[in-house]
């Protein structure tokens, strides 16, 4: 993976696009499309005052878990822990929501802003052990650029 490569056109879709949603959009598929092991990419932000994530923008099939409560799955799990979740087999994982029965494999990096975890990125994989530190620093640069938008819209309690 060329993680320059990858922030640049990150760094790119941030800048060249107003639209947050065509912005979150843009960067899910950069991400499946250019990153092999990247099977499924979408973002879950904070549901208003819910103790509760709502689904943003994904690439990848369809999923049932548009609304995830704190502490269920890996992403609830990283919604309370506010630290990167890698599992790099499902198998081995209590508390995992299975998304299909082809994902292996799950990274979540949380999205701060102002100290606050407030989403995060979710990424599934359907190869076992595929995640590395190339994964962790870029997807931890893309919260950094994500974090850098206006994101309120994406948080208030619209459910």
């Amino acid at each position: 993976m060329d993680i320059s490569l990858r922030k640049k056109n990150i760094i790119n879709i941030v800048k060249n696009n107003s639209a947050i949603e065509l912005i979150l959009q843009k960067i899910c598929d950069e991400l499946k499309q250019n990153v092999p092991h990247y099977d499924w990419v979408g973002f879950y932000f904070k549901n208003g005052n819910k103790n509760e994530l709502k689904l943003a923008q994904f690439s990848g099939e369809p999923t049932n878990h548009t609304i995830i409560p704190f502490g269920k799955g890996i992403c609830g799990q990283v919604a309370i822990s506010n630290e990167n979740f890698i599992v790099q087999d499902v198998s081995e994982q209590d508390n995992y929501i299975s998304c299909g029965y082809r994902v292996k494999s799950e990274i979540v990096i949380p999205v701060f802003v102002n100290g606050e975890n407030i989403g995060q990125i979710d990424i599934d994989s359907h190869t076992i052990n595929p995640f590395t530190k190339k994964d962790t620093e870029l997807l931890e640069f893309v919260c950094q650029e994500v974090a850098k938008l206006n994101l309120l819209s994406l948080t208030e309690d619209n459910c």
